[in-house]
This record gives C-alpha cells, sequence and structure tokens, in this order.
C-alpha cells in the first residue's frame, strides 16, 4: 500500500468570484490546501500534477472509492448534454485538466488555469509508485486484447508491478456482463482501477457502481491503454505542447474523431464565449 488514504474531501466555496456573475470561482477541497478552479461548474484541480498523483496514491489503503476524473472539451461538451455525467464530474473526489482548451477557457472566464495532465504522461509515474509500494492496479477498457497487451508493457518497464486484473470495455451497463465485471473486480481488490471506455460511458459506469466495488481509487483515463499498448501513436511533442494534439488525432483516426474535433471544438468555443457574456452580463 502507498499509505493510508484520507476521507471523501467536502466541497465548500471560498470568497473568489467570478467577475460579475455572483459564483464561486475558485473551490476549497478539503483541510489541505486543494482548491479547484470552478468553470462550468465543474471544480477542476488547480495543484501540480506531481501533487495530484501524491494525493491520488494516499487514497490507497482508505477502505473506500475514490473517484478520479478528466475533463477536456469533448468532456465538457458531453455534460451539457447528460446531466448525470454532469453530476459525476461535480462529485468526483479529483477532477483534473486533460486539454488546452480547458486551458483557454479558463482564461477567457478569467478563472485560474488548471494545469494539464495527461495520462501518457502521469501513466509511468504511477506505475513506478505502485511498483514501489506494493499497490495493484486493474486496467478495465478499450478493446479484448488492448487491456493485456497495456499490462503486459507496464509489466515490461516495472516487472514488481502488482496488475490485479484486466478487461475489456465492451459490455452495456445494468447488463449481466457488467455484473460478472463488478464480481472480478471485487475477487481480485485491486487498489487502483483505471476505467477506460470512453465518455460518458467510464464516468457513468463509475458513478453507478461506485460503491459496489472493492477498490480504493476508480480513475477514468480515456483512450490511455490503446496508447499503453501501443495501438495509437503519440501527437509529437512541439504539437502536444501546443495545444494542436487534436490534429494529429483527427488524421490517425479520422472516421472516429471527426465529429468530436471538428464539430465539437467550434461547440465548446460557443460555450466558452456564451458562459464569459453571461458573466460580463451581470456587470452591467
Amino acid at each position: 500500500m502507498i499509505c493510508t488514504g484520507m476521507a471523501r474531501s467536502s466541497q465548500h466555496a471560498v470568497a473568489s468570484a467570478t467577475p460579475g456573475a455572483g459564483r464561486p470561482a475558485l473551490t476549497a477541497l478539503d483541510g489541505n490546501g486543494r482548491v479547484a478552479s470552478r468553470i462550468f461548474d465543474i471544480p477542476i484541480e488547480l495543484a501540480q500534477p506531481a501533487d495530484m498523483l501524491r494525493t491520488i496514491a494516499s487514497w490507497v489503503g482508505s477502505g473506500s472509492p475514490h473517484r478520479v476524473m478528466y475533463v477536456n472539451a469533448h468532456v465538457v461538451n458531453e455534460s451539457r448534454a447528460l446531466p448525470e455525467l454532469r453530476r459525476a464530474l461535480e462529485g468526483a473526489d479529483l477532477v483534473y485538466c486533460d486539454g488546452y482548451g480547458v486551458r483557454l477557457a479558463a482564461r477567457v472566464l478569467e478563472v485560474p488555469v488548471p494545469h494539464r495532465m495527461t495520462g501518457a504522461d502521469w501513466v509511468w509515474g504511477l506505475a513506478a509508485m505502485c511498483e514501489v509500494a506494493g499497490s495493484s492496479l486493474y486496467l478495465l477498457g478499450s478493446d479484448p486484447p488492448v487491456a493485456r497487451d497495456a499490462a503486459e508493457r507496464l509489466r515490461r518497464w516495472y516487472p514488481d508491478l502488482n496488475i490485479a486484473g484486466t478487461h475489456h470495455g465492451y459490455f452495456d451497463l445494468e447488463s449481466p456482463h457488467n455484473e460478472r465485471v463488478i464480481e472480478d473486480i471485487n475477487a481480485r481488490r485491486p487498489d487502483i482501477v483505471l476505467v477506460g471506455m470512453g465518455t460518458p460511458k467510464q464516468e457513468l459506469w463509475i458513478q453507478r457502481y461506485a460503491d459496489r466495488l472493492d477498490t480504493d481509487v476508480l480513475w477514468t483515463v480515456g483512450a490511455l491503454l490503446d496508447y499503453i499498448a501501443g495501438r495509437v501513436p503519440r501527437a509529437p511533442r512541439w504539437l502536444a505542447d501546443n495545444g494542436l494534439e487534436w490534429i494529429w488525432r483527427l488524421a490517425i483516426e479520422p472516421h472516429r474523431m471527426w465529429r468530436r474535433y471538428l464539430l465539437g471544438n467550434p461547440k465548446f468555443l460557443s460555450r466558452v464565449m456564451t458562459e464569459r457574456q453571461h458573466a460580463h452580463g451581470h456587470d452591467g
């Protein structure tokens, strides 16, 4: 185990407010100095990525499931259409920024800008921490062979890493197959479950079943298992560091990604500008 965890944090708004909107721009997450920037009513952690990893690691051994989720432009768009997804994000124990669109939104809305933390970067640090501490991972998501391939690649780099189990993400919620997945996770009792089933399925799965799972951390990871397994190549660093990784993903997966980026990005920008106008409208 990494260490004994914190109790689930309660979220309390602090005095700083969005200009003119009458809503808190910052949220205090616990008594240990954690704060989040409130964007579209979602509390997005402001800590450095290394500090967020330490916070997540501290929940191992807590005896109750903590929910970790990310937001990018696509997740925000989906949350506006799906109230259950919005509630899942608002109620998570830690939400972090995984997309430059959210950072841009923060600047436009004049709220503190969160750091960007991408799974393809943090997963290696997480694996190293878990290997040293003896904490176990369960990989859930992607196509049937991908989770197994991702586990093998992680073990290649971290031979003593305890991967308690793997399972693909192609099953329906509320199905008998879903029940078998829950039973498998509970039988293996992993410390951390990485859930890569895409938005909104992964968030809704955690929201609905967290209280039935014998684990300490449930973490949405999107397409991370595909990256680990080598099925999807990472964008060149110069693209990723300048907020243009979406162009790379669109180029290598056009049939799957065109709607998300060519339709979703303009929709997100429109939402940001509408939110800004709404906030400044209250000034007048």
